[in-house]
């Protein structure tokens, strides 16, 4: 019986470049969603929580859920945003293919 290939080394297979690619892009992105959503905690937390909007615990809780719910949707929207520009300073450091037979 055969079973699936392993590699010989023990490690897992590369990553093609395109996945490596997309998931960088991935993980630039959601973070831009993390730091949009600490620039909303941090906006909230200007307002002042007397008068007549005082809120109870619920709201506050529903408040935090919409405002990362709009960061991830902002982040993944985002054509020229901050994770665009993270993505294409970090995809510099990526490494290459398998290199070539015949080259040192």
């Amino acid at each position: 019986m055969t079973g699936p290939i392993r590699p010989v080394s023990g490690q897992p297979p590369a990553i093609g470049d395109a996945a490596r690619e997309a998931k960088l892009r991935k993980a630039a992105h959601d973070l831009e969603g993390v730091f949009v959503n600490e620039m909303f905690k941090a906006m909230r937390a200007t307002v002042p929580d007397d008068g007549l909007l005082a809120q109870n615990s619920g709201q506050d809780m529903f408040t935090g859920m919409l405002d990362q719910h709009l960061a991830e949707t902002y982040a993944e929207h985002a054509g020229k945003g901050m994770g665009e520009a993270l993505y294409h300073q970090l995809s510099r450091r990526l490494p290459d293919s398998a290199p070539v037979k015949g080259t040192p």
